[in-house]
């Protein structure tokens, strides 16, 4: 994106960041250092937009490789020197040039993706299996074509196959998928008004949002995209993203039979403002201030409140208007963030009798983490609290107190089996990340959890309510230790493996919820 495919003779310059704060993401595999340009970039130089590895920028974490394939620029390789670059077979896939001046190139991309999961009671045993073992192999290949300086085109292919004993889920389409476009954009961008501006419209990953709200549902086979468009604006130290998306859907499972979900909508706009930069406790410090607004309308399971009878449910479709700040970056050795959500909006009972309630619901997050890399092993150690607001099961009428997330908040962010989700949730636990070797990290996460309001049902992933009602007692959920070992152990691959404990309070397993253990292997090969 943004690349300046005219300038190809100037060459990229390293861009000294202060340290990185920490973005909860799944492990993205590295390319080859030795067959690169030292300190060149991979992405747009978004300037101080760089930090916290390009997600300032709010088009996701690019370590080299991207979250979105679309986010890199391999242009920096028509600069590269014949010996350097001819050290990974992959560079000549990545730098394609298409006429004389290089101002027209292709940049081809390629993921393959194993995963297995097993869980002995899924969804708190929920889910009506035992031991389920489900094994996921995803197939996706890009070719990203630049067509002079102001117009770039991408397309990206997926294929999905699952498998595995004592399976579920597998029919919802996020596992299974025939051969279809998973990404196809086209971008228009330049400079205007002093800003790099652009218009990316299609297909697409969108990752500007909190991911305690929203995701790119990397956890399952098949990510979550929209069909709409985003227009962009990057100033020195502001910049401005609005957007309009419909969520794109992977039903029926055939080939390139995706379309359109016109009962999911995602609308808004995103503002990040780089505060000045300071020095505390000898450190350079930087720290953004993020306003924005997210829309949500939808239907569907995912929109229905609880009643206060065991395992009733109100239909009915939803709109929430979310209005929230986001302080975030680090100070000194301290990486932190804080963001805070007002949630109004209505719910529409689908039974044409019942009356149209108003929404008022909030979100509080908050991390700080400690870091010390002249420390051995680099670590970094501190603390995560979230409070989610809840409602009451036993109101037919006035304010819905429950805050939702329809859209997929990040699973390594609290709880990656997905027993849990955003909703009627409070979350506090240390955090502790560790580097064994430069290419081998280890991380944790202790999350203890209670119910906000006890008058209010517990959640789970994917517009789970459990059917867990009157037999409840007390807010006391359980605990859930995580850690997550990775292994960059050569270029292009990365193998991690997340280990995830369910402990669950008396009130909890006097219910009926049982407690459990996810393990969950993954083998990822990217180019």
């Amino acid at each position: 994106m943004l690349n300046n495919a005219c300038a190809l003779a100037n060459a990229p310059r390293a861009v000294k960041m202060p340290p990185q704060p920490v973005v909860p993401v799944p492990v993205l595999p590295l390319p080859n250092k030795q067959a690169i340009i030292s300190g060149a970039l991979y992405h747009p130089d978004w300037g101080v937009f760089n930090t916290g590895n390009n997600a300032a920028s709010g088009f996701g974490v690019t370590g080299g490789y991207g979250q979105a394939r679309w986010a890199e620029d391999w242009s920096a390789l028509a600069r590269t020197s014949p010996a350097v670059r001819q050290k990974d077979w992959f560079n000549r896939l990545k730098y394609i040039r298409l006429n004389n001046n290089g101002s027209i190139w292709l940049s081809l991309s390629g993921e393959n993706r194993l995963r297995y999961i097993f869980e002995n009671q899924p969804q708190m045993g929920y889910a009506g299996k035992t031991n389920a073992s489900r094994v996921l192999l995803r197939n996706q290949y890009g070719a990203d074509l630049h067509l002079g300086e102001h117009v770039r085109a991408y397309a990206e292919f997926i294929y999905g196959v699952a498998g595995g004993s004592n399976t579920y889920g597998y029919q919802l389409g996020t596992e299974r998928e025939s051969l279809d476009l998973q990404q196809g954009i086209l971008e228009v961008k330049g400079r205007l008004l002093g800003a790099r501006m652009g218009v990316i419209g299609g297909r697409q990953l969108f990752l500007d949002a909190p991911v305690s709200m929203q995701s790119p549902r990397d956890l399952t086979n098949v990510q979550e995209t929209w069909d709409g468009f985003r227009g962009y604006a990057i100033w020195k130290r502001f910049r401005l993203d609005v957007f309009d998306f419909l969520q794109t859907n992977k039903l029926p499972q055939k080939v390139f039979a995706d379309g359109t979900n016109y009962n999911a909508r995602l609308y808004g706009a995103y503002t990040s403002t780089a505060l000045p930069s300071f020095e505390f406790m000898g450190q350079k410090s930087q720290m953004f201030a993020d306003v924005f607004f997210l829309g949500y309308l939808y239907g569907g399971a995912a929109a229905s409140i609880p009643t206060a009878s065991p395992g009733g449910l109100q239909k009915g479709s939803s709109r929430r208007d979310n209005i929230g700040m986001r302080l975030w970056g680090n100070a000194g050795p301290f990486s932190t963030s804080l963001t805070g959500v007002f949630q109004g909006g209505q719910f529409r009972p689908a039974q044409n009798s019942l009356h149209t309630r108003s929404v008022r619901a909030y979100a509080v997050n908050a991390t700080i983490t400690y870091n010390r890399p002249d420390w051995v092993g680099k670590p970094g150690f501190g603390i995560q609290a979230d409070i989610f607001s809840g409602g009451s099961d036993s109101k037919h009428s006035g304010s819905v107190g429950t805050f939702a997330t329809p859209y997929v908040p990040l699973p390594y962010y609290n709880d990656l089996s997905l027993s849990l989700t955003s909703q009627n949730l409070i979350g506090v636990g240390p955090v502790a990340n560790l580097a064994i070797r430069p290419d081998m990290q280890i991380k944790f996460h202790v999350p203890v959890f209670w119910r906000a309001n006890t008058q209010d049902a517990v959640y789970g992933g994917n517009g789970k309510i459990y059917s867990w009602r009157n037999n409840l007692h007390g807010g006391f959920t359980g605990v859930m230790p995580y850690t997550q070992f990775s292994w960059n152990f050569a270029p292009h691959w990365a193998w991690t493996h997340d280990i995830e404990g369910i402990l669950l309070s008396h009130g909890m397993r006097d219910a009926g919820a049982r407690e459990g253990v996810l393990y969950m292997q993954t083998l990822e090969f990217k180019f």
